[in-house]
């Protein structure tokens, strides 16, 4: 059976009573009507991430208001409470990831792993000490792993390789916007709750931001996607074409294999030397980027009160949602992953070299809005990702976790990056310039096995007259059965 015959019979296989042809016109309006009510159902993700980031650095802007003084916390147990998060975060990712890719219905899982995650972070507003406070912050990173790994996994089951990345964009929008929400609703909570039913301002903020993100889980259950075969609220002819989509996108239908479960697709993803050095990249990425949960303070430099350094911290990740945004559209406009990740970062290098260089407001908050804009690479990388390991599922959804997972180390280490307050953070500076100089070479070499693996994926075609075929007893590699297919770079 050739590449042709296989993918005609999955496809009959998966879509079940619905022909397996289709008018081409009606294709096009079954297609325009069922991705309007995913990207519609799939903006809820974007408000979910503004609540799970919400979540996870309110602290920073808690701080600002009393917070380390009322818990009694050195700098280091500040950083330490930062850090922890991380911790829970990094244990549950890949076992996570692992289960959302059995479970038929995600969208039920990430709904109640949501609604925990709110009462964890409304227990924030309660804690009254150092060993409550890091108690907190771990199980919230515990619960918060199922959301982003998993909305990437089921984002990845939906868009084909060339929609992937301006929809990852418009998911981190919800990363980037809650930047500048959170100094918003911050300096609205902060300025205005303090002593309220006795209670301190910054408990305040744990309680409003905790409470909303437990509304927002129950309408997540109901309105989420869950998988293209068994979504509820689309017709047979849109779940027909959600699936064949997908199929047609890498020419191996979206779906694991007879025999392959969780640990095949983990098995699968610990032997292939692609995860090991996206890890290694994304890490120094990530260190890279440790500004963001100290942004506050880093406005604070600019010597304004705590109102207008929390108002003031919100222009600079508009800006960076817009650029992250556009750059996302031209990466899917032209296929290109390296030159859109690098593009944001040399510009994110730029800013940091302005802050470790001058003492000049304007010019340091300009540099801040040079710095939130280098996120827009990151976004990309994430698609970058999701497109190299495209199957099958269970291989994917490891990977991803994995890369993920790992890459919550540079959060852990970036906790302790800005202890160095001498001379407006320069030191600091010089780390996360160093990190982002790691990422650009880890870029670069993962570009050129890309093109490397890709040009053997031609001259096996080229040699054969078609897809290649796999030897007898091998483990079934898909991109390498499938005509046509190639990575992206």
């Amino acid at each position: 059976m050739d590449s042709a015959e296989k993918t005609e019979a999955q496809q009959k296989e998966l879509t079940g009573a619905v022909p397996t042809t289709m008018d081409p016109e009606r294709r096009i309006q079954v297609e325009k009507s069922m991705k309007r009510k995913l990207d519609a159902r799939c903006s809820l993700f974007i408000l979910i991430y503004i609540l799970n980031y919400l979540d996870r650095n309110n602290i920073a802007a808690a701080r600002l208001k009393g917070l380390q003084d009322d818990l009694n916390l050195s700098y280091n147990e500040y950083a330490t409470c930062l850090s922890i998060l991380y911790v829970g975060y990094i244990l549950m990712q890949v076992p996570s990831n692992m289960i959302i890719n059995l479970v038929s219905r995600p969208s039920i899982y990430i709904g109640f792993a949501m609604l925990l995650w709110g009462l964890i972070s409304t227990l924030s507003g309660v804690v009254t000490n150092f060993a409550g406070m890091i108690a907190i912050r771990f199980f919230l990173g515990f619960v918060e792993a199922a959301f982003l790994p998993g909305a990437l996994l089921i984002l990845s089951k939906w868009y084909t390789r060339r929609e992937l990345t301006t929809r990852n964009a418009l998911l981190f929008c919800g990363n980037l916007i809650s930047n500048a929400f959170s100094a918003l609703v911050g300096a609205g909570v902060l300025s205005n709750m303090q002593g309220i039913l006795g209670h301190a301002a910054w408990r305040w903020l744990f309680y409003i931001e905790g409470a909303a993100t437990m509304l927002v889980a129950i309408l997540a259950a109901f309105i989420l996607p869950d998988l293209p075969h068994n979504t509820r609220g689309f017709t047979e002819e849109e779940r027909y074409v959600a699936q064949l989509r997908m199929t047609e996108d890498v020419g191996v239908a979206d779906t694991d294999e007879p025999g392959q479960n969780a640990f095949t697709g983990l098995i699968m993803a610990l032997k292939d030397p692609k995860v090991y050095l996206m890890m290694i990249t994304l890490t120094a990425y990530v260190v890279g980027l440790s500004f963001n949960a100290f942004f506050p303070t880093l406005t604070g430099t600019l010597g304004f009160d705590y109102v207008p350094t929390l108002l003031m911290s919100a222009p600079p990740w508009a800006f960076s949602c817009l650029v992250s945004l556009v750059n996302a559209w031209h990466s899917d406009r032209t296929q290109d992953k390296f030159w859109h990740i690098v593009g944001p970062i040399v510009l994110g290098l730029i800013g940091f070299i302005i802050s470790m260089s001058t003492s000049n407001i304007a010019a340091r908050y300009v540099a801040l809005f040079l710095q939130a804009s280098s996120y827009a690479g990151f976004i990309v990388f994430y698609s970058w990702i999701s497109s190299s390991f495209p199957r099958p599922p269970a291989k994917r959804a490891v990977a991803i976790a994995m890369i993920n997972a790992f890459s919550q180390l540079g959060n852990v280490a970036g906790s302790y990056v800005w202890d160095l307050e001498d001379n407006g953070f320069r030191n600091s500076y010089g780390i996360v310039t160093a990190m982002f100089g790691v990422t650009i070479v880890g870029c670069l070499m993962f570009k050129l096995v890309l093109v490397r693996m890709n040009k053997e994926l031609e001259q096996e075609e080229e040699r054969t007259g078609g897809a290649a075929q796999p030897t007898a007893g091998s483990e079934r590699d898909p991109e390498k059965m499938n005509k046509g297919f190639r990575y992206l770079v």
